[in-house]
């Protein structure tokens, strides 16, 4: 994996990208909700949705956990968001 010049260190740390396990939001099912877009945390590898979706669940995940950084879910795309470092980057 390669990132762009503008990472930051949360980003750089990481060394292989978690991948979702399943193409749902896990905390969704759990209460017959549905949701836009899915990210994967890069610390714990959890699939959530966004927050475009109503209960904006990875979000709430970085706040209770402090995990920093998520990549997308979805198919094509290949960019990451760190929360600390309100900073969005691509990766090849």
């Amino acid at each position: 994996m390669e990132l762009e010049k503008a990472a930051c260190s949360h980003m750089q740390e990481i060394k292989e990208l978690k991948q979702a396990k399943e193409e749902v939001c896990e905390e969704c099912v759990k209460i017959h909700s549905t949701w836009v877009h899915l990210r994967t945390c890069q610390t714990c590898g959890a699939t959530l949705c966004c927050d475009q979706s109503r209960h904006k669940h990875m979000t709430k995940h970085f706040h209770r956990t402090g995990h920093p950084v998520i990549i997308s879910s979805e198919p094509g795309e290949k960019w990451m968001w760190c929360y600390p470092d309100n900073l969005f980057a691509e990766y090849s």
